[in-house]
């Protein structure tokens, strides 16, 4: 079928402006733009349903752009379509404060759906963002009222499914039935170094066709084949759909077409004014956009506006019919909490010893479906992590209304998907593993903070305490990884009431937290006694204050402990109040949420007068060393555990009373 001339102007359009961006920036990738222009003019202006309006209309089709580093692609989209995104903008590509950074950002651009360029990230947030669709849809959908209906969309390259996360997103995708979920493989054979044959030649469409995809082959460049592709696509499968669009990198270029030179490099002026002569635009005019195309592409506003607004009436029409559903959506969207919500949180025995793990579960097993919003799981160690919840469906393709989710032993995956979820603007939720290995992970949780999203990351098994599975299993510097991510939370509860308080504070929030929990029993506090409950949400607070020791003549010592090593701080500050010695103990559940605090809390809880510090953790010491001052001491974890008893590691390694009494005697 012969392209009408209005396609063809408006897609070479789209490969100059994003060949110009990378060209007035001096870097950037034009050859990606080039090549997949085609697809994605078909696909912004025939089949995605979106109002350039209101980038944020819950029901919009959601757009990723997993190969994130042909973002001038997405960018010129947005720009013609008719979005927030300036001509000035375009030009400033790359540049400091400008709206047109080197990779898509989350909450940076209007129309950005999530941050990509770590490859295959965007197709795992894919995953979790068609997830919640089908999740929202099997809450609130009734007969003739489809009120949650939207498609998640994906560009990815080769690079994106040469990374492993991309195979772990796909295969619970396939496994999940999410037919909503399509993804163009912008497949030009290209890649940094060269040819993909250098190191990627296995047969892609087996591979997802395996997965349990529709898997479709066709020429990019043919726009008549790629919108019926897409058109079958959204149709519906019964299975989500891999596109695969034979493309050419840096379409239109003589010297660079299909070749690496075009990847992450200008084409340089004389190659583009050639390009531009060949596709007949003025060859010394930058940002050139023909009138017609403007006209043309900006028909997505009209287009956007009606469907938004047909979605209104569809909505007015549901709460007519199902007005208590109709709260549901609310309480969806806004992740709203009644008021005395937390009434709903568990108490504690202090005569009782809990992990907090376990203290964790009777949380969840407490507001998780009835908070609808709240919906997680783990990979493959729900019964270990504690989300293992006896009142709660699993979430699959006979159920999608169900709070449990099953992500398989997929850690990296699990944390993208979980990142897509809370992306999708209706769920707050969590996924689980071991500390140990957050490792697996670490891509999305630095995503999660760069985008600040209310992902919840559970990690159990917290320590050398962990005991005989040995060090491979025992995490040491796991948490300094998590506390070196800027804007990621981190909260290491003592005991199950510091726990409930973490929750209530994850809740209260909308940020990225990494919830850090004991596999061994702790002794519950007794919160008529210690300010758990209070302080918790502060990070950081007095627990124990000195007693009759006050008035020695000894200099006062200050014990600063986290999580399962609270208790035993507790007990060495006993032992040094009964030889005259007076000992404050500082919990220290987050050091995030302390950092937070007015310097007047700060000082009163930790006054620059007294210097005589312990730090106590079973991990790694190296960022602590602010808190124990040059007059402290920290009793850590210098080298990897060992596989014993936890008990006898813990001794081993210097965690009880006796030793942190005596490390805080050797400092007077």
């Amino acid at each position: 079928m012969q392209t009408d001339p209005i396609d063809t102007l408006s897609i070479n359009t789209i490969r100059l402006l994003a060949a110009d961006m990378v060209e007035k920036a001096r870097s950037g990738h034009p050859g990606m733009p080039m090549g997949a222009a085609p697809m994605a003019y078909v696909l912004w202006t025939r089949i995605m349903k979106h109002n350039p309006e209101n980038p944020q209309w819950l029901n919009r089709d959601r757009f990723v752009l997993s190969a994130g580093h042909g973002s001038a692609l997405l960018y010129s989209l947005l720009h013609l379509c008719g979005y927030d995104l300036d001509m000035e903008d375009l030009q400033q590509f790359r540049q400091w404060g400008s709206r047109t950074p080197g990779h898509p950002e989350y909450g940076h651009t209007p129309g950005v759906e999530t941050t990509t360029g770590p490859l295959g990230q965007g197709l795992a947030n894919a995953v979790g963002m068609a997830i919640a669709e089908r999740y929202a849809a099997g809450r609130l959908n009734r007969q003739n009222f489809n009120l949650i209906d939207y498609h998640t969309w994906v560009i990815c390259g080769d690079g994106d499914l040469m990374e492993g996360i991309s195979s772990e997103a796909a295969s619970i995708a396939g496994h999940l039935k999410l037919e909503k979920l399509v993804c163009l493989y912008d497949h030009n054979r290209i890649s940094i170094e060269g040819s993909t044959g250098l190191a990627f030649t296995e047969d892609v469409a087996k591979r997802f066709d395996a997965f349990g995809w529709h898997v479709l082959e066709v020429d990019g460049n043919d726009t008549a084949a790629v919108e019926q592709a897409l058109r079958e696509a959204r149709k519906g499968t019964g299975k989500p759909v891999l596109v695969m669009a034979s493309t050419n990198i840096g379409y239109g270029s003589p010297a660079k077409q299909d070749s690496a030179a075009s990847h992450g490099a200008p084409l340089g002026e004389d190659e583009l004014a050639t390009v531009k002569r060949n596709f007949g635009f003025p060859a010394d005019e930058a940002f050139h956009i023909p009138e017609p195309v403007r006209a043309h592409m900006s028909a997505a506003i009209d287009k956007g506006r009606q469907a938004e607004e047909e979605w209104i009436e569809l909505l007015a029409s549901f709460r007519e019919h199902h007005p208590d559903i109709a709260d549901r959506l609310a309480a969806l969207q806004e992740h709203h909490l009644d008021e005395g919500w937390e009434k709903m949180l568990p108490e504690f025995d202090p005569d009782e010893k809990l992990a907090t793990r376990k203290a964790s579960q009777q949380v969840l097993h407490a507001l998780v479906g009835t908070l609808p919003f709240l919906v997680g799981g783990s990979a493959d160690l729900a019964p270990s992590t504690g989300t293992a919840l006896k009142h709660a469906t699993d979430f699959n393709h006979e159920n999608y209304s169900g709070t449990n989710f099953r992500f398989g032993v997929r850690e990296h995956a699990m944390g993208a998907i979980t990142n897509g979820m809370a992306l999708s603007g209706l769920l707050r939720p969590y996924g689980a593993t071991f500390l140990v290995f957050a490792d697996y992970m670490k891509p999305p949780l630095r995503l999660s903070a760069l985008m600040q999203i209310p992902s919840t990351f559970i990690f159990t098994h917290d320590s050398i305490a962990v005991g005989e599975d040995g060090p491979t299993h025992q995490p040491v510097e796991q948490l300094i990884m998590l506390r070196s991510i800027p804007g990621l939370t981190v909260i290491r509860p003592a005991d199950a009431c510091e726990t409930a308080s973490a929750w209530k504070t994850i809740l209260e929030n909308r940020k990225p937290v990494a919830l850090v929990l004991s596999r061994q029993s702790l002794p519950v506090l007794d919160p008529a006694r210690y300010p758990c409950r209070q302080g918790t949400p502060k990070g950081g607070y007095i627990l124990a204050e000195w007693g009759n020791a006050s008035g020695s003549g000894f200099k006062p010592v200050i014990i600063i402990a986290t999580g399962a090593e609270v208790h035993i701080a507790l007990d060495a500050r006993q032992i040094l109040e009964e030889e005259g010695i007076p000992t404050r103990v500082v919990s220290m559940p987050s050091i995030e949420l302390f950092e937070e605090q007015p310097e007047e809390y700060r000082h009163n809880v930790l006054p620059p007068s007294i210097r005589k510090r312990v730090v106590v953790e079973a991990a790694s010491p190296m960022c602590w060393h602010r808190y124990a001052t040059d007059e402290g001491t920290i009793v850590g974890v210098s080298g990897f555990g060992a596989s014993a008893p936890g008990e006898r590691v813990l001794e081993e390694y210097g965690f009880t009373s006796q030793r942190v009494a005596k490390a805080a005697k050797s400092l007077l």
